[in-house]
């Protein structure tokens, strides 16, 4: 005999949650396939337009006249203006001789995809936005955000001590979110300012300030108090970040990096871990910001602590220094790094 089931019975709740991942997962996978699809078939009206036209001397008119009989042969279907077939085309050039970009590419979305090919020119950069793409989910806008500020070079530069002090399962998306530089240009300060004027000019920009930061932070507070034993001690900022599930402890300076900063923030990050952080939460990571500092005091100072600290820099100024840039790992290097960066990550997924 059956009998009538309530939507309220505990078995029931489970078998419709099951239910519901299993239809999501499998719209995810649809969706994955109809893209890589059309990475596929732009690629190959890309490769069709270049063979085309050295085989038969073709110019520029040839993309235009494509685009009208594409148009008008398949009405209402987007894709095929002038502008975005010379994008297929470009995308088949920049990656042609690039075997692992091509399969790569396929996993992300078309937008992406352009900008991209468009905004950087180094294979192993690309490499590295493709891989965050996949992994982290990025839309295009955090994307675009992600290049405009040279994120590449700065996760390649940044100096923490994260291998020895955050879990495989966090370490990567930690060290993506602490940067070697920060541009703090739309503060507009004079070059004699003093850290009471650049911490308050942050929190009087503090949109400005938590897009230059990176995605998902969040502000908690400034000069935020913790008491040991009675004595008050002050945080400059404190702020949280989403993925990591960490409060973020920063300590502003507006001259070279000092070791005992150092030491300073691995007092302030174990206070907050006893008495701040709640029980689902990661520990507290720290994040130093000096005017300038010295790379190899910076590495003695955080040799041997236990908290996980990065030491960064601001500037009042876009690009990346020449002297920084003499120090980016070799090609060999940072392709190891990308191939750890995300099998890493996968194997804790």
């Amino acid at each position: 005999m059956t009998k009538e089931i309530s939507i309220a019975d505990e078995n029931f709740t489970t078998f419709v949650k099951d239910i519901k991942t299993k239809i999501l997962s499998s719209q995810y996978e649809a969706l994955k396939a109809v893209n890589k699809e059309l990475i596929n078939l732009y690629w190959e009206i890309g490769k069709n337009i270049v063979e085309k036209q050295e085989l038969f001397g073709w110019g520029k008119s040839v993309v235009q006249n494509l685009s009208h009989e594409l148009q008008k042969e398949f009405v209402g279907m987007k894709g095929f203006s002038e502008r975005n077939l010379w994008n297929m085309r470009n995308f088949y050039i920049e990656y042609k001789r690039n075997i692992k970009l091509q399969t790569l590419s396929a996993q992300i979305g078309w937008s992406h995809n352009i900008a991209i090919f468009q905004k950087t020119k180094d294979e192993l950069e690309r490499e590295f936005y493709i891989k965050m793409v996949i992994k982290f989910g990025w839309t295009y806008r955090v994307l675009d955000n992600h290049i405009d500020n040279k994120t590449y070079e700065k996760y390649l530069l940044n100096q923490t001590n994260f291998d020895n002090t955050i879990i495989e399962k966090y370490k990567y998306q930690a060290k993506l979110a602490v940067k070697d530089e920060y541009n703090f240009d739309f503060l507009e300060l004079d070059e004699n300012h003093n850290e009471h004027q650049l911490e308050i000019g942050l929190i009087n920009k503090i949109r400005e300030f938590l897009a230059q930061m990176g995605t998902d932070f969040t502000f908690v507070g400034n000069q935020y108090k913790i008491e040991v034993d009675d004595e008050e001690y002050f945080i400059d900022l404190l702020l949280y970040h989403r993925r990591l599930k960490s409060l973020i402890a920063i300590e502003l300076k507006i001259g070279k990096f000092k070791p005992e900063y150092a030491g300073k923030m691995n007092f302030y990050l174990s206070v907050l871990n006893d008495t701040i952080k709640l029980p689902d939460e990661n520990p507290s990571i720290g994040i130093i910001i000096c005017k300038e500092k010295k790379r190899t005091t910076v590495e003695y100072a955080l040799k041997d602590s236990n908290q996980p600290i990065g030491v960064a820099t601001y500037k009042l100024t876009e690009s990346l220094p020449n002297n920084l840039k003499g120090l980016l790992p070799t090609p060999n290097e940072i392709s190891k790094r990308l191939e750890k960066l995300l099998e890493r990550e996968n194997n804790n997924d």
